[in-house]
C-alpha cells in the first residue's frame, strides 16, 4: 500500500488531506506534516488587524480535526526534502519515507528583500496569524495617537487583496472611532494602476477601486519599488510606464502595513527540478513535477508565471478557488496513478475573491484566472461583506468536520448567479 504525504496544512494542505483519504485507497496511508500544529483560516487576518476577530476566532487543532478521518498529523517541519531519496527530513532530525508527496506549504514570506520591512523591522503583516495579532497590538497603540497610515504590497508581491481589505477595514474602524478625519491614508502597491490585483485587472476593477478609495479619501501610487523602510519613514520610487523611475516618494507613517514578495520555503528551495529560482514548485499540466512524478504541488507553493510584464514587478495570485480545484486534480490523479493509469485531471484555474470593505466589499471572478476570459466580472455591495462572514463560518467548520465539500466552487455559482440577476 501507499504512503501519500502532505506537506503543509493551510487552506491546501488540510482541504488536500481530506480529498486525498477520500479518494486513497483503504490500505494506503495519509500523513500530513506541518510545523504549526493548529490551523487559521488566512482570510481573516485582516479583521484580527483591527480586533474584530480573535485569534481563537478562526483557528482550530490540526490533529484531532485529521484524527476523525484516520489521517496521521506530524507536528514538525520539514527542514529538507529530498526527491531521490523519497524522504521528508524533520526539524528532529526524523525522516519520513514517501511514495507520494503533496506540497502544500504556501510561500516563504520574503520580508528580507526590502530593508525595514515586516514584523521584525517597521511595518506591520497579515499573512499570518501571529502577524495579524502583532498588527491588532500595535493598531490599538496607533488609534490613542493617530496620524498617517501606509498601506500596500511591495515589489514582487502576488497577493494584493489582502492589503485593499485591509485599508478599507482600518477606513471603516476610524470611522466607527471618529477619529477617521485624523489619519491621512496612502495606498502603496507595484501594480501598474489600482485594481490590477496582479491579474491585469478584473471587469472594471480599475474603475470600481479608485472609486472606493477616493470615495474613502485614500490616496494611492501605483507602479512603486519600496526600497527601504526606517522607523516611521518609508522610500518609495515611483516607475513611469517603461520602468524608469519617474519620482522619489518619503512617506513619514505612524502605522503601516505592507505585503512582502513570496519565495519557497527553504525544505525545497534551491532543489533542480523540482523548483524554480524562486523555489516555487515547477508542475505539468496534472499538477505533478516533470522531473520527480511522485511530487505534486498545490497552492501558492505553485510556480505560476505573472499575467503579464508591468514596469515594477508582480506576480499572479493563487486564490482559494484555484487551489480547490488543484485539490480536487491532484487527489483524483494520484488514484490513478495507484490504478496503473495515467493521471487525467486538471485544476480549472479560476479565480474568486470576496474582498471586505467592512461595511461593504467587492468579489470578483476570472474565469480563466488568465485572460482572455469567458467571465470576467467585478461587483461590490452588502453582500459581499456578509458573503465573506458566512464563507468563513462554513470553511471553518468544513475542516473542523473533515468535508470536502466544494465550496469555493459553491460560492462562485452564488456569484454568477447574482451576475445574471443583475443582467437582467
Amino acid at each position: 500500500m501507499a504512503h501519500i504525504v502532505i506537506l503543509g496544512a493551510g487552506l491546501g494542505g488540510m482541504p488536500m488531506a481530506y480529498e486525498m483519504r477520500e479518494q486513497a485507497r483503504a490500505g494506503d496511508k495519509v500523513t500530513v506534516i506541518s510545523n504549526n500544529p493548529k490551523f487559521h483560516f488566512v482570510p481573516s487576518n485582516p479583521w484580527v488587524a483591527v480586533n474584530w476577530r480573535t485569534r481563537d476566532d478562526i483557528e482550530l487543532d490540526i490533529a484531532p480535526a485529521l484524527a476523525k478521518k484516520k489521517i496521521d498529523f506530524i507536528g514538525v517541519g520539514a527542514k529538507r526534502v529530498h526527491p531521490e531519496k523519497n524522504q521528508v527530513e524533520l526539524d528532529d532530525g526524523r525522516s519520513i519515507d514517501y511514495d507520494f508527496l503533496i506540497i502544500a506549504t504556501g510561500p516563504k514570506l520574503a520580508f528580507d528583500e526590502v530593508e525595514g520591512l515586516g514584523p521584525k523591522g517597521h511595518t506591520q503583516s497579515i499573512c499570518h496569524v501571529e502577524h495579524a495579532v502583532e498588527a491588532e497590538q500595535r493598531w490599538q497603540e496607533f488609534v490613542k495617537d493617530p496620524g498617517h497610515v501606509v498601506v500596500g504590497a511591495v515589489q514582487g508581491a502576488s497577493c494584493y487583496g489582502p492589503a485593499y481589505e485591509l485599508a478599507m477595514i482600518m477606513d471603516t474602524d476610524l470611522r466607527r472611532r471618529k477619529i477617521r478625519d485624523k489619519v491621512p491614508m496612502t495606498f502603496v502597491t507595484a501594480e501598474p494602476y489600482v485594481g490590477h490585483l496582479g491579474l491585469g485587472g478584473v471587469g472594471d476593477s480599475k474603475g470600481l477601486l479608485e472609486s472606493v478609495m477616493r470615495e474613502r479619501h485614500i490616496k494611492w501610487i501605483c507602479n512603486a519599488k519600496t526600497t527601504k523602510v526606517e522607523a516611521g519613514k518609508m522610500f518609495v520610487t515611483e516607475h513611469n510606464e517603461d520602468g524608469t523611475p519617474k519620482k522619489e516618494h518619503v512617506l513619514d507613517f505612524k502605522y503601516s502595513m505592507m505585503l512582502p514578495a513570496f519565495k519557497g520555503i527553504d525544505a525545497v528551495f534551491g532543489i533542480e527540478g523540482l523548483t524554480n529560482p524562486r523555489g516555487f514548485i515547477l508542475i505539468d499540466p496534472h499538477q505533478r513535477n516533470p522531473k520527480y512524478p511522485n511530487i505534486y504541488s498545490v497552492g501558492v507553493s505553485v510556480a505560476i508565471p505573472p499575467v503579464e510584464v508591468t514596469p515594477v514587478p508582480t506576480g499572479a495570485p493563487k486564490t482559494g478557488y484555484m487551489i480547490e480545484s488543484m485539490v480536487t486534480a491532484t487527489a483524483h490523479n494520484i488514484r490513478e496513478v495507484l490504478d496503473n493509469k495515467e493521471p487525467t485531471h486538471k485544476a480549472t484555474w479560476n479565480a474568486l475573491c470576496l474582498a471586505d470593505f467592512g461595511d461593504t466589499g467587492a468579489c470578483f471572478v476570472a474565469l480563466p484566472q488568465i485572460p482572455p476570459r469567458n467571465v470576467n466580472w467585478f461587483s461590490q455591495g452588502k453582500w459581499v461583506h456578509l458573503a465573506k462572514i458566512a464563507f468563513e463560518k462554513y470553511f471553518i467548520r468544513k475542516m473542523k468536520n473533515g468535508t470536502s465539500e466544494p465550496l469555493f466552487e459553491k460560492l462562485v455559482m452564488n456569484a454568477l448567479g447574482i451576475m445574471k440577476l443583475k443582467d437582467k
